[in-house]
């Protein structure tokens, strides 16, 4: 089973950055897809972005293309996600997600992301 732990969530003007990180205690953690997924309040969870294995694909929302930067280190099992120009509507909590290759998922315990004034 893998333990995932987000960390680096908080309060952040509009036009702001945040880093997100996920640690992951798993020894394949090379072999798994990562992505980063959110929920805001009164919504469903939905895919920010996601990261392939070995790292050479990474795929984006729309709503977060261009601002928002995933990556991985498979040496410390670690992932990323670098948000910037940051907007009220990416206010909600941040999970991370693993993803095996023979499909089973874990679930970070989120972080939150609060965009304001």
């Amino acid at each position: 089973q893998v333990q995932l732990v987000e960390s680096g969530g908080g309060l952040v003007q509009p036009g702001g950055s945040l880093r997100l990180s996920c640690a992951a205690s798993a020894f394949f953690f090379s072999r798994y897809d990562m992505s980063w997924y959110r929920q805001a309040p009164g919504k469903e969870r939905e895919l920010v972005a996601g990261i392939t294995s070995g790292g050479g694909t990474a795929t984006y929302a729309d709503s977060v293309k261009g601002r928002f930067t995933i990556s991985r280190d498979n040496g410390k099992k670690t992932v990323i996600l670098q948000m910037n120009s940051l907007k009220p509507e990416d206010t909600a909590v941040y999970y991370c997600n693993a993803e095996t290759p023979g499909g089973y998922t874990s679930w970070g315990q989120g972080t939150q992301v609060t965009v304001s004034s």
